[in-house]
């Protein structure tokens, strides 16, 4: 309960001091996002060390605890001001209504302390919802869905339809800028076939060979969030076909071509877990790939932390794999005291 009241405190100020800095991208009103922060009554205040118990009001001066927060927030805000955090969205972070907004408000305030975040999505579950009801069946080999091209019709409806723009809209909720994109639009993902590291055929698994970067730059110039739906495009010849790409793969690829200053991606688990499920805070490249050789890294972690990789190899500065499951992982990840979970650099 005092961690949730932190973070709300924690959304409020960094709204708060985007429009005292002047924000290219805040075009809302500064109590836009997570208002009932500034409205808290006196009892829940109470239940948290942040603030008086004397008055409602929230920005109390004599809190040493919000002076604390206030002034690492200024601190990691105008570190990141005007670089890139590419996100992978996905898991519980996506599906639990509570921790959606959390996610959607995080991406505002982000967006308003002029951090430009681009968010890639998944939808595993509402896909695999949907394939039952209409009677598609789908395999999965290494992590990786094995995609008909009936599984990836049903998957670009999911989820350039109604999950990709959910995202979006709630990001504009929150007062954020966000426009939803497919990974057709604009080329935004051009794909070849994938075929795994056994040999087998995936189906129409797209394994991504350009990122219209381009396209990214622009949106993100005039203050808008892309949410980025990973449905890619054929090349040449095959640019009407439609690829199912990893979330995750994306996210990296995507966060690699951008040279974003961080990419995050959002999981179920508290991040990388060793063989006794102990957590790994920090990894380079070096170790993962050893983990992943004698399998305490496998299954679907597998695609998270070799695109992680990547990502760093392409010039991102961290990838972090973190636990979704936390309110305000992605706010208190970026601009807060770290939201637990792995840390991957070179």
């Amino acid at each position: 309960e005092r961690y949730i009241s932190t973070m709300k405190l924690a959304v409020a100020f960094t709204t708060v001091l985007a429009s005292l800095v002047g924000s290219t991208t805040n075009t809302v009103s500064a109590f836009s996002i997570a208002p009932a922060a500034f409205t808290t009554t006196s009892s829940s205040l109470r239940s948290s060390s942040i603030g008086s118990s004397r008055s409602t009001q929230l920005f109390d001066s004599s809190s040493d605890g919000f002076a604390d927060i206030a002034l690492g927030i200024s601190e990691s805000a105008a570190s990141l001001r005007g670089k890139i955090v590419v996100v992978k969205y996905g898991g519980n972070a996506m599906t639990s209504p509570e921790l959606a907004l959390g996610f959607c408000q995080d991406v505002a305030a982000l967006q308003n302390l002029g951090i430009r975040v681009v968010v890639v999505h998944g939808g595993g579950p509402q896909i695999s919802s949907m394939l039952d009801q209409v009677g598609v069946e789908c395999t999965w080999e290494g992590g990786m869905r094995v995609s008909s091209e009936e599984v990836v019709d049903v998957a670009e409806m999911v989820l350039c339809g109604s999950v990709n723009k959910k995202i979006s809209a709630g990001i504009t909720s929150a007062g954020g800028h966000a426009i939803g994109l497919s990974g057709r639009d604009d080329s935004l993902l051009q794909c070849t076939k994938q075929i795994n590291k056994d040999g087998l055929d995936l189906g129409f698994v797209g394994q991504v060979e350009t990122v219209n970067t381009d396209l990214l730059h622009k949106l993100l110039d005039i203050g808008i969030t892309p949410v980025v739906s990973p449905i890619g495009t054929g090349i040449g010849e095959e640019t009407n076909v439609a690829y199912n790409v990893n979330a995750d793969v994306a996210a990296g690829r995507i966060a690699g071509e951008l040279q974003a200053s961080r990419a995050l991606f959002l999981t179920d688990i508290a991040g990388v877990l060793d063989k006794d499920m102990k957590l790994i805070e920090e990894l380079n490249i070096e170790q993962v790939n050893a983990l992943i050789e004698d399998e305490t890294i496998s299954g679907g972690m597998i695609p998270k932390v070799s695109y992680a990789t990547d990502a760093v190899k392409l010039g991102v500065e961290f990838a972090f794999i973190t636990d979704g499951r936390v309110p305000h992982a992605l706010l208190n990840e970026i601009i807060g005291t770290g939201g637990g979970g792995t840390r991957v650099g070179l």
